[in-house]
């Protein structure tokens, strides 16, 4: 009697091909150009169904993420939620929603990946994080056996360095927004470091200017939804409550805004309740105007009465950037400067601004030469002279 063979030969097709008999009692055709690449996937197949992986699974990429999201979106702050809806709906789902996640292949997910190119590494990240997520989540459920998408890496267009102002920057900015609305916003911002919506969401009843050392206390943001300011709305991360000494110069200008006004917030859209963020743009098209352009600017030009004096560009996050880096620049310890900028990690603190002070030739030299004082290029001196260096074990 003839051996049976060890896979059917489809000459059609040129595919070697076996039936097998899955957990449910359905049986699953596998194929493969080669006899070798056939056996690999038997072997992924025993694997997984002695894992327990569900191999007759009908969930889709879209379900598994609309799930995913759904059990976790309780845990995750607002703007950490907005970033994986939009990596979702816009960049994920577009490609590989309608497949089914156990046909989901590293090649699949390299796509999702090729459609960012020419964007920014932090959306490409943020990409990647959601898709190792969810597979992650398919592996430990026994969807599937392992994540398609675990070798992947995020590219895409590193942001260039923000440069924070100088200080005669900053006095020129103070200047000349000095009596307009913007000037507490810009104060705030440069003073105490605080991210706009930390800013929108201030109260008076946030700030003390009756005490020794007047202070402010970070309790609340606001959420800008819709164009709409959502007040009061949770603040990033734990560590951004905080309360921040003022400043002299910024606890003045408090008290005088404080005399006149007639909001419970500090800096209010213009009827007194919770900015907005076209309250924000508002804000900082008053700097725009005061900013001298390109002579071939399409900006409307201010009129006569509006001096244009600023020659650089101004964004609520530089604001915030000046601030820490004039910590740094202070000597600033680091653990304070963590506190006072509202960083969970301090990793973030020292990745960012770390590197902006101290490392310009004129100001590491001293340290180099007292290190190595009293030596010689590869010379041996005097064994009576003691060493500068002493290195213990």
């Amino acid at each position: 009697m003839a051996r049976r063979p060890e896979f059917y030969y489809d000459e059609k097709t040129g595919y070697y091909r076996k039936r097998v008999k899955l957990q449910s009692g359905l049986y699953k055709d596998v194929r493969a150009k080669t006899k070798d690449e056939l056996r690999k996937k038997l072997y992924d197949l025993e694997t997984a169904q002695r894992m327990g992986v569900i191999l007759d699974d009908k969930t889709t990429v879209a379900e598994l993420l609309a799930q995913w999201y759904n059990n976790r979106k309780g845990e995750l702050s607002f703007s950490r939620q907005r970033d994986f809806v939009n990596a979702i709906n816009n960049h994920i789902c577009p490609l590989l929603g309608a497949m089914k996640v156990r046909d989901v292949r590293p090649e699949h997910c390299q796509r999702v990946m090729a459609q960012l190119a020419g964007k920014s590494n932090s959306l490409q990240v943020k990409v990647l994080t959601v898709m190792r997520m969810a597979f992650e989540c398919a592996a430990d459920n026994g969807l599937i056996l392992r994540s398609p998408c675990q070798k992947l890496k995020a590219g895409g267009v590193e942001v260039k360095e923000k440069v924070p102002l100088t200080p005669e920057q900053c006095a020129a900015l103070e200047a000349a927004t000095e009596g307009t609305r913007a000037y507490l916003f810009i104060l705030l911002g440069l003073y105490t470091g605080l991210r706009r919506e930390e800013i929108c969401g201030l109260r008076w009843c946030d700030v003390d200017l009756t005490a020794q050392t007047p202070s402010l206390t970070v309790n609340n943001a606001v959420r800008f939804e819709n164009n709409q300011g959502i007040f009061p709305s949770p603040l990033k991360t734990k560590a951004s409550h905080r309360t921040i000494p003022l400043p002299a110069k910024l606890a003045g200008a408090l008290r005088e805004a404080k005399q006149s006004s007639t909001s419970v917030f500090v800096v209010p859209a213009r009827d007194g309740g919770c900015a907005s963020l076209q309250t924000v743009r508002n804000l900082m098209r008053l700097v725009e105007r005061r900013t001298i352009h390109p002579a071939d600017s399409t900006r409307q030009r201010p009129g006569p009465q509006v001096a244009q004096t600023l020659t650089f560009h101004v964004t609520p996050h530089i604001l915030r950037h000046t601030y820490i880096t004039r910590l740094c620049a202070a000597g600033c310890d680091i653990k304070k400067i963590q506190y006072l900028a509202g960083h969970s990690d301090i990793t973030m603190t020292l990745g960012i601004y770390s590197h902006v002070v101290g490392n310009t030739p004129d100001e590491l030299i001293g340290s180099i030469e007292n290190a190595f004082s009293g030596q010689t290029s590869g010379q041996s001196g005097d064994p009576s002279t003691p060493k500068v260096l002493s290195i213990n074990g």
